[in-house]
């Protein structure tokens, strides 16, 4: 019998290409399957990539939406709202947003490598 824990899949939505990198990196080296988006496009793919946790740039100016108002959606849709989400951003009133839009929780910009792996952790083994 295969007792091995099911890899968990992370998606990251990230307009700053470097941050995007790094984060894919560290997560796969974690273990993780990493999904990746500029815009926050790819949102309307989750079913195909069932993430078990979304990291998601608060404001994205790739001509993609409003970390916000896909994190609205996101928690109002049945099918995707027990998915935890985690903002990044270095807005002054992250803690605001994040209460606003139904977000699991937020790590400030720029952030520490150890507290995000740990808080992505707790919340998509949970």
């Amino acid at each position: 019998m295969d007792n091995e824990p099911q890899q968990k899949t992370l998606l990251i939505i990230e307009d700053d290409t470097d941050i995007l990198d790094i984060l894919e990196l560290i997560f796969q080296l974690e273990g993780y399957k990493v999904f990746r988006s500029e815009t926050g496009a790819e949102i309307e793919d989750l079913k195909l990539m069932a993430p078990h946790l979304i990291l998601l740039d608060l404001r994205l100016s790739a001509g993609g939406q409003e970390g916000a108002a896909i994190c609205l959606r996101l928690k109002a849709q049945e099918s995707t709202r027990h998915i935890p989400i985690v903002l990044l951003s270095a807005e002054m009133n992250i803690s605001t947003v994040c209460t606003e839009c139904g977000a699991n929780d937020y790590i400030k910009k720029p952030f520490d490598m150890d507290h995000l792996s740990s808080k992505v952790r707790s919340l998509a083994h949970a």
